[in-house]
């Protein structure tokens, strides 16, 4: 596995693996690697010929109260398990590498960015959209994997992608758990034993909101209720408990088609998410991703 630093160097090794016929896979990360970003990887070696991860804690999509400061950097069993993985090429660049004190320009996916966790964390979606482009723009990819455990990014990225016609299909993952059925985050790590045991509560939240629609039940708001009052029972301090539209992410007056039930909280200070898609069809009920290639012409 090749590592580079800056954009320059990217774009001459996959422009090498383009003149080979090699198609080429992305995948964004903040480094904290885990099995959910290790499923991604597996992904696109399955399905394209050159496989490349980033690792940059991206500055722009942190808040002035929330953690880039401490936010786990683990680079040298990141690389370990990226080289194991048969990735290709690993792109670690420095703030500057990327970012220019000059630089103007954002991207803002309106609506889709301001509800939902972006109604707290004002800017979070600008500074995702920025650096997601630049990565499309430095690697040059064909194929981008993200995973469903953050839905609202991976619906956020596939509008902008079509918007601006990347020619990149975006391709979702799986949520990977624990076996409790935690969602598996770098931020995990800051969890101390007894937060750590509350932080299933958020899954079992939404796992009784999925067993209300298979049961039925086609109004969102009293299964809302329901999954907030199960959160602070379970000690979670609740930031939402909702069930919106999965294209639009807006509010249901009833539930049907593309739904995603999603959730975010507090667990002894550490800011945790979670959802579940669904496809509701009259009394059909079945899991899904939030995966929409018909957004783009570049779709697979």
């Amino acid at each position: 596995m090749k590592i580079v630093t800056t954009p320059r160097e990217v774009r001459e090794i996959t422009g090498h693996a383009r003149k080979a016929d090699a198609r080429i896979g992305l995948v964004p990360t903040m480094g904290a690697l885990h099995e959910g970003h290790a499923s991604l990887i597996r992904l696109a070696r399955e399905r394209t010929g050159y496989v490349v991860a980033s690792i940059f804690v991206n500055p722009t999509q942190f808040g002035p109260q929330e953690d880039l400061a401490r936010y786990p950097r683990t680079f040298e069993s990141d690389r370990r398990l990226l080289e194991d993985l048969g990735c290709d090429l690993l792109f670690h660049p420095s703030v500057s590498d990327v970012y220019s004190p000059a630089d103007r320009t954002r991207i803002s996916v309106k609506e889709l960015s301001s509800v939902l966790c972006g109604a707290t964390r004002i800017a979070h979606f600008q500074g995702v959209a920025l650096i997601v482009a630049k990565l499309f723009n430095i690697v040059g990819p064909d194929e981008a994997y993200f995973g469903q455990k953050d839905a609202q990014q991976a619906v956020v990225i596939q509008r902008m992608s079509a918007d601006l016609d990347f020619p990149v299909a975006i391709v979702l993952g799986p949520t990977v758990r624990e076996a409790d059925g935690l969602a598996m985050s770098s931020r995990n790590v800051y969890l101390d034993a007894p937060s750590r045991a509350r932080a299933p509560v958020i899954y079992g939240a939404l796992c009784a909101a999925r067993e209300r629609i298979e049961a039925g039940e086609r109004n969102p708001a009293p299964i809302c209720v329901m999954m907030t009052r199960s959160m602070r029972d379970g000690g979670i301090d609740v930031e939402y408990a909702a069930v919106v539209d999965g294209e639009t992410l807006q509010a249901l007056d009833r539930i049907g088609g593309i739904v995603l039930i999603a959730a975010a909280g507090g667990v002894g200070g550490t800011r945790l998410i979670d959802n579940i898609a669904l496809k509701v069809s009259g009394t059909a009920v079945e899991e899904t991703t939030l995966a929409f290639p018909a957004w783009s012409r570049y779709a697979r």
